[in-house]
C-alpha cells in the first residue's frame, strides 16, 4: 500500500508536469504566432512591408543592406519593419556572420502565398525597379562586400 508522502509527491510530480508541458506549449505559441488572416492583413497594410515581403519572396532571401539599398529606405527603418514582419510570422531569418537573411516564413498557409502572389502582380512595376535596384548592385558575394 502506497504512502500517503508517496502518493502526495507523485501528485505533485503530475502537477509541475502538466505546468511545465503548458508554459512550454504558450512558450512556442508565443514564439511561433498563429497566421491568420487579420494579423497577416495588418502586417501587409503598410506599404514599406508589402514591399520588403514581395521583394524578399521574388529574390527567395535577402539581408537587411539589399533591402535598405533596394527600397532606398534608411536602415533603422527597414530593420524595424522586418521586426514586425518576423514578429507576425511573415518572415524567418537566418544569420550568418554578422548579416541577417530574410525569408518568406515556411508556416505560411496556401492561401497567403495566393494572396503574395496577387500582390506581386498587382506591384509589378515596383517590384521590377526594385529589382533592377538589387541587379545592379551585383552579385551577393560582391554586395557583402561592398555594402555589408
Amino acid at each position: 500500500m502506497p504512502s500517503c508522502a508517496s502518493s502526495k509527491a507523485s501528485d505533485l510530480h503530475r502537477r509541475v508536469a502538466t505546468s511545465l508541458e503548458w508554459s512550454l506549449t504558450k512558450s512556442l505559441e508565443t514564439l511561433v504566432p498563429e497566421l491568420d488572416p487579420v494579423r497577416i492583413f495588418k502586417c501587409l497594410g503598410d506599404e514599406t512591408r508589402l514591399m520588403l515581403v514581395l521583394l524578399i519572396a521574388s529574390e527567395g532571401e535577402l539581408c537587411v543592406c539589399e533591402l535598405t539599398h533596394a527600397l532606398q529606405e534608411s536602415q533603422p527603418k527597414v530593420s524595424r519593419h522586418l521586426a514586425q514582419l518576423r514578429g507576425c510570422g511573415l518572415l524567418e531569418d537566418n544569420r550568418i556572420g554578422q548579416w541577417v537573411y530574410y525569408r518568406v516564413g515556411s508556416r505560411l498557409p496556401e492561401w497567403a502565398g495566393q494572396v503574395l502572389e496577387s500582390a506581386r502582380v498587382g506591384e509589378a512595376s515596383r517590384l521590377a525597379t526594385l529589382r533592377a535596384r538589387l541587379a545592379a548592385m551585383g552579385e551577393r558575394p560582391e554586395r557583402r562586400a561592398t555594402l555589408c
